[in-house]
């Protein structure tokens, strides 16, 4: 990851936590567009400028770390960084059902600061990348739905006259065998004439059997 072409969006309402992670990042070269000092500034920012990562803390007003992040997931995706000042097993869990990728625990070292950044991205190419997989899974399944639905069309008992051969469709009308196989699968038909039929219809036109 190269950091200077790497775009971070800062959300703390501690205006001197904010300023000392600002100075952070632009010492390692990071480049911070904005500073967001609550959740819905964050997530209305975020939704504006796109940035390339999100440094999110937990507790701020108007909307909390967990709400921004899930609704930036939702609308804009980028990826998420939790900052916090505690650890727990249920506050961990909550961020990452709402999509954050890494945490941090406040105040952090460049070291840390870096390493969560490349996690976070990380994490969220491969989000994203399973979301297209399930999308590609769904439409495929969908079209492997619709074909079975053809296949059905033409399964169980077909009401057939024993004479004229034609099929009873579903409304009741009768139908030419080959117009109702037309109209409920993919085939078409090419007519011709079979050896047995030729022989009645077209006796002189046929060799000798015998």
């Amino acid at each position: 990851m190269n950091p200077s072409a790497t775009r971070v969006l800062i959300a703390e309402d501690d205006p001197m936590v904010g300023e000392m992670i600002q100075g952070m990042l632009k010492g390692m070269n990071y480049n911070v567009i904005g500073r967001a000092f609550n959740g819905k500034q964050a997530a209305n920012m975020a939704q504006a400028h796109q940035p390339d990562v999100v440094l999110m803390d937990i507790a701020m007003p108007k909307m909390n770390g967990i709400e921004a992040t899930r609704y930036i997931q939702t609308c804009c995706p980028v990826p998420v960084v939790i900052l916090t000042a505690y650890e727990t097993p249920e506050l961990l869990q909550q961020a990452s059902e709402a999509g954050a990728g890494a945490y941090l625990i406040k105040p952090p070292n460049e070291l840390e600061l870096e390493r969560a950044i490349t996690i976070a991205v990380a994490r969220f190419e491969d989000m994203m990348e399973l979301r297209e997989l399930n999308a590609q899974l769904q439409t495929r399944n969908a079209e492997l739905q619709a074909a079975l639905d053809k296949v059905k069309q033409l399964s169980g008992l077909l009401p057939i006259c024993a004479n004229c051969k034609k099929i009873r469709n579903d409304d009741g009308y009768w139908q030419d065998v080959a117009v109702y196989i037309r109209d409920h699968s993919e085939a078409e038909f090419s007519h011709g004439v079979c050896p047995d039929c030729m022989r009645k219809l077209y006796p002189d036109f046929m060799p000798d059997a015998g």
